[in-house]
């Protein structure tokens, strides 16, 4: 298994979700393997011969990397008749009140969910038999998220940031996606979109509370707000139907039972 962004938050939850699957993981670090270089990539995916590519690499501000490398990576995969497992976002929709299915077609409004639909587009274009998975906010419990460390920084008073009541999302433990990845390299069968992600639509302000109360500090210090009172465009309500994948025997943990709550 060739994992790109091996060293990234779900990257690290990937390595013992592979050694527990059977796989010998293969994780090429970015200064060597920039997936902005088609050649050097085709290159590598053909020199290695994985049985499998897990791409997760991306960087948020870069089109370059989001959809020229995935393009890449698809080819390359392809050349090497490697299954491909592709990491996407819940962010390529615009946001709605009901949930959306993987029959649903993208319209994001945000840059990052434009480039992360054109990704998922090159992929499908590239590679037919790649399975998308599309996930929300991940967080862990033996690794911290980013975004966990922010609830820390802004309840002690070391970042200014509001967490907002009126943004909601499907938040999942990176470890559960992991095992899903892990799963879906030895499902062939499972291609184009799969939505992976947590079985409760939260809050961006409740999601950060139950973090903080899981650091042990004090929940009721968390720093509210609004999408609208900060002045912010992007979407308000993102809920995935993870249905599909809960037929598949793939699911993710509620958000009380990953942190022991």
């Amino acid at each position: 298994m060739m994992v790109t962004g091996a060293s990234g938050f779900l990257g690290r939850h990937l390595l013992p979700a592979s050694e527990q699957g059977g796989w010998e993981l293969l994780a090429p670090g970015s200064a060597a393997f920039d997936v902005r270089s088609r050649g050097l990539v085709l290159e590598e995916i053909r020199a290695w011969k994985p049985t499998v590519v897990v791409h997760l690499a991306y960087r948020r501000d870069d089109r370059r990397v989001i959809v020229d490398g995935s393009r890449h990576v698809a080819e390359a995969a392809t050349a090497a008749g490697a299954r491909l497992v592709h990491l996407s976002t819940d962010v390529v929709f615009a946001g709605r009140e009901w949930p959306y299915s993987e029959a649903d077609l993208p319209d994001a409004t945000m840059d990052y969910g434009r480039w992360k639909a054109e990704a998922e587009a090159a992929v499908v274009a590239a590679c037919p038999t790649a399975v998308l998975v599309r996930t929300s906010l991940l967080y862990g419990t033996e690794h911290i998220a980013p975004g966990q460390r922010e609830v820390a920084d802004a309840v002690a008073g070391r970042r200014s940031m509001r967490f907002f009541t009126d943004e909601y999302r499907c938040p999942a433990h990176a470890a559960d996606v992991a095992a899903a990845v892990v799963r879906l390299a030895s499902m062939p069968e499972v291609r184009g979109p799969l939505h992976v992600a947590g079985p409760q639509v939260v809050s961006r302000a409740d999601l950060a509370c139950a973090f903080a109360g899981w650091m042990g500090l004090d929940p009721s210090r968390v720093p509210r707000g609004t999408l609208a009172d900060a002045g912010l465009d992007r979407p308000g309500r993102i809920a995935l139907d993870v249905s599909h994948a809960a037929a598949l025997g793939l699911h993710c943990r509620p958000l009380e039972t990953a942190l022991g709550r």
